[in-house]
């Protein structure tokens, strides 16, 4: 499995020699330190860390009483005229700008003009990488969008409350819709009402680029101020991502860095066109095609979704340099995930077994999985054309698709695999069909699978069942990094990377309506139990 041709249809809108050198996964977030910088971080626990979190902990304290009398007797769905709540939002500004700064965030740089809410009623920020991307809301107080179980936490629940956030419930199934009519009435109110400040990428990313906008900032139709954010320390350790640092990990560390820096740049307003009113997903892209050229910053159609592959944790947890990241991408698009299900992964498994290896080109391909040659088939096609002969093995694409659709059963792919490789008569997979059904698991090329296969086959007889590979994975769970990538044998087949229902890992939660997603829809179940003429 390899990463496709960049120059049919790019997942990264840029030249793809550059491309190549610049992209990382934007869902993973490795830190190294050199020697010098961990004696640096030791010495900094024992002096300077608790001096910070005493003071962190006693600003954030001396908030909550201005907070807690402002919000008595507030009601949440009516604006008050301005009283003398305005000098409780001075105070708690200057109280929260003291709290970041006794947290090393002592000159944070603004740059650009903030539009009034009679402007833009909408602040569409990004990138998201981390809960310090609170930072501008506690600048502004401006409202966010939250889930509704924030109110219910001691302290912190009250100060969220002064900003008049807009609260998603998961309870209500109905939430969603309510959440983008309530940022509707907001948003027209002509000023009335504060800014809300949304991240439209929905979750939390390395920086790298800017992922897909959820398209709920933009279905109101009114100018939004896009507004870009950049941590500039040399060493990241403000990054929360669904691999890498955890939230306690990347406190400590960041309080542990002497000076952190960071830039706000308020962009000019962006007002839609009539076409980008009734297309809320068309200025969404607009926008963040914007903003990606303010942070020089390439862009990629990965999404929030696709993020459940970089949490999978235990024996087949996918390595930095997974090629199914770009196939979950085109997997998406294409609408080969619509309708599916453990059945008719079975049902495909079973279609493509009886071609027995067939190969198939492009046209073929394209008919086998119901869909019209495109660009974007053509990409995913050359996934599986390793070696550039215009013809792939319909099974590799099955595993692929069965283990981007229940990443969090790789086991169940891997037996998939073993049922269509497998020979009737001797039972079991040779070497050979056991390298292919890895890679294809684990989206790698030239996996080097000699020496756990002599492992596995103790009894020489040049197979092995699936049976046995599940015993050796119970006894031997670091299989990956010890038989498989140790040797330094499977070179990246996608851009390197250098140096887990899912719900997003920002402290601002997603609420865009699951019918305003963009996604093409087909019928994707194999048509023919044969090769296709």
């Amino acid at each position: 499995m390899r990463f496709p041709k960049r120059r049919r249809h790019a997942a990264v809108e840029e030249d793809a020699s550059e491309m190549s050198a610049r992209f990382r996964n934007p869902f993973v977030h490795e830190l190294k330190f050199t020697l010098l910088q961990k004696i640096k971080i030791g010495l900094m626990t024992v002096t300077l860390l608790p001096f910070r979190l005493f003071l962190a902990a006693f600003w954030m304290l001396l908030a909550w009483p201005f907070a807690f009398v402002a919000t008595v007797g507030r009601a949440d769905n009516t604006v008050e005229p301005v009283s003398w709540r305005w000098l409780v939002d001075l105070a708690l500004k200057a109280i929260m700008r003291a709290m970041w700064f006794s947290g090393g965030f002592h000159w944070v740089r603004v740059k650009g003009q903030p539009a009034l809410p009679s402007e833009a009623p909408i602040l569409t920020l990004a990138p998201h990488s981390s809960y310090f991307d609170a930072i501008p809301v506690t600048m502004t107080m401006a409202s966010i969008v939250m889930k509704a179980e924030s109110k219910d936490i001691p302290v912190w629940g009250t100060l969220i409350k002064f900003i008049r956030p807009v609260f998603v419930s998961r309870s209500d199934p109905d939430s969603r819709r309510k959440t983008v009519e309530e940022i509707k009435r907001r948003a027209c109110s002509g000023g009335e009402w504060p800014q809300i400040m949304i991240f439209p990428e929905g979750t939390c990313t390395n920086r790298s680029c800017l992922i897909t906008f959820k398209p709920g900032a933009f279905i109101p139709g009114v100018p939004v101020q896009p507004v870009v954010l950049r941590y500039l320390n040399e060493m990241d350790t403000i990054s929360w991502t669904w691999r890498g640092p955890g939230a306690f990990k990347i406190l400590w560390l960041t309080l542990c860095q002497l000076n952190n820096r960071l830039e706000i740049e308020y962009l000019p307003t962006y007002t839609p066109s009539e076409e980008e009113k009734s297309d809320p997903a068309l200025f969404a892209t607009n926008v963040r095609r914007l903003m990606a050229k303010a942070l020089d910053t390439p862009i990629t159609d990965y999404s929030f979704e696709d993020c459940q592959l970089a949490m999978v944790q235990g024996p087949l947890r996918l390595p930095g340099n997974t090629c199914l990241l770009e196939f979950a991408r085109l997997a998406r698009r294409l609408g080969l995930k619509a309708g599916l299900s453990d059945e008719v992964l079975q049902e495909q498994g079973g279609r493509a077994r009886k071609l027995w290896g067939d190969k198939l080109g492009l046209a073929d391909f394209a008919q086998c999985i119901n869909l019209p040659v495109t660009n974007m088939l053509q990409d995913m096609f050359d996934m599986f054309d390793e070696h550039g002969t215009g013809q792939v093995d319909i099974r590799e694409y099955v595993i692929a698709l069965s283990m981007v659709y229940r990443p969090f059963k790789g086991l169940d792919t891997i037996k998939l695999g073993f049922r269509m490789y497998e020979a009737e008569e001797a039972g079991g997979v040779t070497e050979e069909d056991l390298s292919v059904v890895l890679r294809s698991t684990l989206g790698l090329t030239d996996l080097e699978t000699s020496r756990m296969f002599t492992v596995l086959d103790s009894a020489h007889r040049g197979r092995i069942t699936f049976e046995e590979f599940e015993q050796f994975v119970e006894r031997c769970p670091d299989f990956v990094d010890r038989y498989l990538l140790s040797s330094g044998s499977s070179q990246p087949s996608c851009p390197v990377i250098t140096p887990p229902p899912v719900s997003s890992n920002g402290f601002c939660t997603d609420f865009s309506p699951h019918d305003q997603q963009h996604s093409h829809t087909n019928n994707h179940t194999p048509t023919d139990n044969k090769k296709v003429n």
